[in-house]
């Protein structure tokens, strides 16, 4: 039996700074990488929609082990800080702006 939970959440992305976010995700730091893998993130995706809406997608087994495992990553803090500016009616770090979304289908 799989146990891993979904997590899909939305964003927005400022639209002159969407060109910025890509190439950013392009290059995510690999101590950024390690730290989301050792925390128990898995199969994590941003998708990015021409208006800046940004949907993210990942799986864990233990959604709070694995947020607040990055909420003690001092490169998740270098990280936040560099990404919040990306971002539009966010108070706080982006990370903290993640609020899942209730999975109402799911096709197995």
């Amino acid at each position: 039996m799989d146990r891993a939970r979904r997590v899909c959440f939305l964003l927005k992305v400022k639209a002159d700074m969407m060109d910025e976010y890509r190439r950013r995700h392009a290059e995510v730091w690999p101590d950024m990488l390690a730290a989301l893998t050792e925390t128990g993130w898995r199969n994590y995706s941003l998708f990015l929609a021409p208006d800046g809406l940004l949907v993210g997608y990942f799986e864990t087994d233990d959604l709070e082990a694995a947020l607040e495992g990055m909420a003690v990553a001092e490169v998740n803090a270098r990280w936040q800080a560099e990404m919040a500016p990306f971002f539009e009616d966010l108070d706080g770090k982006p990370d903290e702006g993640i609020v899942p979304l209730s999975e109402v289908f799911h096709l197995a």
